[in-house]
């Protein structure tokens, strides 16, 4: 893939608005062809689709929001982060930039926010493809009372305020944090990752760009019922992506597949959760294939 750098200039910043908040997003051009959305995961941000960009620009105009409380975009005031806020911004975005039905590819809470987005408004969304994106394994849906789940929010958003972004010397002590954190990237990957991840704070030192509060577990427990309900609507091509050595679970196994009218299933041998990362080439060629181009 390296030799597909050279010639091609990089995307371009631009920003709309969902509930007050200005929301950051990059364009790779292109503007005559088809649009599709790359939405990334949480605590990541829109830079991390760069190399599935430079593949898939010449037959998309590509589009790569920051999530709110991530990357270049606001943060939420009171530091709340549900999906169905991620769900209305991806609309929102989706009716500010899009002429017609969108192609989405997201990648864990981004592929969850795009198949929900693709479940309530499926007239919206012509192709789908989603990475990691069906939520915990049954193993971590461990039922516990509603008091005790509300105690705990309550406590955990109560440590996040008093937690300070953690301050970085230089980038190279960010790099490590971040190598430490995803053992399967490349030193290149990330770097860049790093680069794109962090800011640069008054006193010289650096953190990372997206929202300490996006740390904290919902009160209310992954409703899987819901969700389901939600996939059964979606009516177009659906792409779902799993790596056999992330912590996501099989979704065969476990009946989540059922719950699609149509659903392709690719596991990618020797890929942890970040699926377009750990296998890139594998990976795009799945998609090739996928969407035909």
């Amino acid at each position: 893939m390296a030799d597909i750098v050279t010639d091609i200039i990089g995307p371009t910043s631009h920003y709309f608005y969902s509930q007050r908040l200005k929301l950051h997003y990059v364009d790779w051009g292109n503007a005559d062809k088809p649009m599709a959305i790359l939405v990334h995961g949480g605590r990541d941000h829109c830079r991390n689709w760069d190399w599935v960009a430079l593949e898939l620009r010449r037959q998309f105009h590509l589009i790569a929001p920051d999530l709110r409380g991530h990357g270049d975009s606001d943060w939420a005031v009171g530091g709340s982060y549900a999906m169905i806020d991620h769900v209305l911004d991806l609309y929102q975005l989706m009716n500010a930039i899009a002429a017609g039905p969108v192609t989405l590819i997201g990648h864990s809470l981004g592929a969850g926010v795009a198949l929900q987005a693709a479940g309530v408004f499926p007239d919206s969304v012509k192709a789908l493809v989603a990475i990691e994106g069906l939520g915990p394994p049954s193993a971590m849906l461990r039922e516990t009372p509603a008091y005790e789940r509300m105690e705990n929010w309550v406590g955990d958003m109560r440590a996040l305020a008093q937690r300070k972004p953690r301050e970085y010397p230089n980038i190279e002590e960010a790099l490590e944090r971040m190598r430490v954190a995803n053992p399967h990237l490349s030193p290149e990957q990330a770097r860049h990752l790093t680069i794109h991840g962090v800011r640069r704070n008054e006193n010289g030192t650096y953190s990372w760009k997206f929202d300490n509060y996006t740390r904290a577990h919902s009160p209310y427990l992954f409703n899987l019922k819901d969700a389901t309900e939600i996939w059964s609507r979606i009516r177009c091509p659906t792409l779902l992506v799993r790596g056999d050595e992330s912590w996501a679970g099989d979704w065969e196994r476990d009946g989540r597949l059922d719950s699609f009218r149509t659903a392709e299933l690719v596991t990618i041998r020797k890929a942890g959760h970040w699926v377009h990362h750990d296998q890139l080439a594998e990976f795009l060629a799945v998609v090739h294939r996928f969407l035909g181009v």
